[in-house]
């Protein structure tokens, strides 16, 4: 009897995964600041003490205009948002028009040998409500080092990546991939989420 309670346990933790079985999941994420996507999403939003990677074909697709309205809600509530070594400078006047408490905001520059113990240690500090980062080159158990970190810090991660790397396999729990067509119009796919199937519908920034 001892055993069925531990496996039930761990089922209920998602520690382990059942195949042909969906454990209940509660609508825990944080929310995204985008109705449609939330909506999307098996846990209403950003997956919590989680890694989340979005996956681009180049910089300035938007991928900040995606995540700003999380990080102005936690900044605005008194927590501390770290941008690791991030490729361009950020552009203060803006993130501050977004609603990003400035005073919440940490711009931490590093080489590339260091950002990812950078972003580690963020993750893992206890100290932040989000870490932002450009890891070039995480391979998987680099990514799991900041999953389990963001775990144990109780922190959002999200890792901004090169698209090409959306044919490995990836330990974070969330991956979100930008896609454009020809018309030059783009959306969010998501390609991988925890606690729920992959939805098919892509999320188009203005559709909430």
């Amino acid at each position: 009897m001892g055993s069925v309670i531990v496996l039930d346990t761990l089922l209920a933790a998602r520690t382990l995964w059942h195949a042909g079985r969906s454990a209940a999941i509660a609508a825990d994420g944080e929310p995204t600041g985008h109705a449609a996507l939330d909506a999307l999403l098996p846990q209403g939003g950003w997956p919590r003490r989680a890694l989340t990677e979005l996956l681009l074909p180049a910089d300035g697709v938007g991928e900040l205009a995606l995540l700003l309205p999380t990080l102005a809600r936690l900044t605005q509530a008194g927590g501390t948002v770290a941008v690791i070594a991030p490729p361009y400078v950020p552009y203060a006047p803006a993130w501050q028009a977004a609603g990003v408490d400035l005073a919440g905001l940490e711009i931490i520059d590093a080489a590339p040998r260091d950002a990812l113990w950078a972003f580690e240690q963020c993750l893992r500090s206890g100290a932040c409500a989000a870490v932002v980062g450009w890891p070039v080159h995480a391979d998987a158990p680099a990514l799991r080092r900041l999953q389990v970190a963001a775990d144990s810090g109780e922190c959002l991660g999200f890792a901004l990546r090169d698209r090409k790397h959306a044919a490995n396999p990836s330990p974070a729990a969330l991956r979100v991939e930008y896609a454009g067509d020809a018309c030059g119009a783009g959306a969010w796919h998501v390609r991988k989420c925890r606690g729920g199937p992959t939805p098919a519908q892509a999320f188009a920034l203005g559709a909430s």
